[in-house]
């Protein structure tokens, strides 16, 4: 009978003793959760949001934006910004929320700097404007050597230099069911990289780029993944996407299951202009309703002629060039068509004759745009 008692005793000693050595860790795990949670900034607090921004810079986390509101940005915060920069691990999600610049002055929306991780979701950029002085580039997000993705996303009505939407500065650029839409730049109307991109859904579409590239001015290593580019304008080369130097930095354009559509060039490249030493690859893709303005022979689809674009961009400003290469005879750049089909463009398909395997440079049907046909 002592036995028993004894044997009960410890055990329920040795039970209490857990559940005071438990209750601790309980209440620990509950202060993790709770360092975890979201910041959440009131709808178009604007301060709150900064400081949110801040707090985030220096210890990381999410920031929860009010559902279906319109934050607007009357002044810059920094010079060229109108939020902090992005130099810690920050997250901001909304709910078809939006971010917009809503002053006389110009600014960008967000400012990637290289030690920064921005991530947005469910959030759209607009009206952001950079001036035409040196580091007017990144109309609505600068990425300067820094990691940014976005999700279920839009930038749109965002105006630059170089980059009208995103100018991706030998950063990490990822977009994930994303648009960038009526954004204007010189170079790059949509997006201008010389990092590395990647686009998965969603579409480059109405950019304008006033010389080259209204919807992209690829320079870096870029993949497009069942994404539509179409509705874009250039003033010269490349209305949907060129391939460039930027700052001597170059890189291969891989395209699949990508739509190339209804852009237009004022001169070559309707659809596509190589302007880069770097092969270009189209697999399971198309190339269709393209135009070129440019003469009876010009790209209306493709333009491959060998023609080398540089862009040097620098604090000073921006200086552009171009040569047929190195001697005489132009030397067409790679470019890989695997079961894809280039059609219908006008006034060719692909220029110059055989510069494009499996291309035929042959007249097709004039090709239409719907997108905005205003001037740069």
């Amino acid at each position: 009978m002592t036995d028993t008692l004894r044997r009960v005793t410890v055990t329920a000693v040795t039970g209490l003793g857990l559940c005071l050595t438990l209750l601790p860790a309980g209440q620990a795990h509950a202060q993790t959760q709770t360092q975890q949670a979201p910041t959440r900034v009131p709808c178009n607090d604007i301060a709150a949001l900064k400081s949110a921004i801040e707090r985030a810079n220096t210890s990381g986390g999410s920031i929860a934006l009010a559902p279906r509101c319109v934050y607007s940005l009357t002044q810059a915060d920094n010079e060229g910004d109108g939020l902090p920069e992005i130099t810690g691990n920050v997250r901001i999600y909304g709910d078809n929320t939006t971010v917009e610049r809503n002053s006389a002055a110009g600014f960008r929306i967000f400012h990637v700097r290289q030690s920064g991780s921005l991530s947005l979701k469910s959030l759209t950029v607009r009206g952001g404007e950079t001036s035409t002085a040196g580091g007017a580039h990144g109309g609505g997000i600068f990425n300067d050597r820094g990691t940014l993705s976005l999700t279920d996303s839009t930038v749109r009505g965002n105006r630059a230099s170089t980059g009208g939407g995103i100018w991706n500065q030998l950063g990490t650029l990822d977009l994930r069911n994303t648009y960038v839409r009526d954004n204007r730049a010189t170079f790059g109307g949509g997006v201008a990289t010389n990092g590395k991109t990647t686009m998965r859904g969603g579409a480059l579409r109405d950019n304008t780029g006033g010389f080259w590239g209204g919807g992209l001015a690829n320079a870096g290593e870029t993949r497009l993944n069942h994404v539509s580019v179409d509705g874009n304008d250039s003033g010269e080369y490349g209305g949907g996407i060129v391939t460039l130097a930027i700052n001597n930095e170059t890189g291969p354009l891989r395209m699949s299951f990508t739509r190339i559509k209804d852009n237009i060039a004022r001169t070559d490249g309707g659809g596509l202009l190589t302007g880069a030493d770097e092969p270009t690859t189209l697999y399971r893709s198309t190339v269709t309703r393209n135009t070129a303005n440019g003469g009876p022979t010009a790209g209306g689809g493709i333009e491959n002629s060998g023609r080398i674009l540089r862009l040097f961009i620098g604090t000073t400003g921006t200086r552009h060039e171009q040569s047929k290469g190195n001697s005489t005879k132009q030397t067409p750049h790679t470019v890989n068509l695997i079961r894809s089909a280039v059609f219908n463009n006008h006034p060719t398909d692909c220029a110059p004759p055989r510069s494009v395997p499996r291309c035929d440079a042959v007249a097709s049907t004039p090709g239409t745009n719907t997108g905005d046909r205003q001037g740069s």
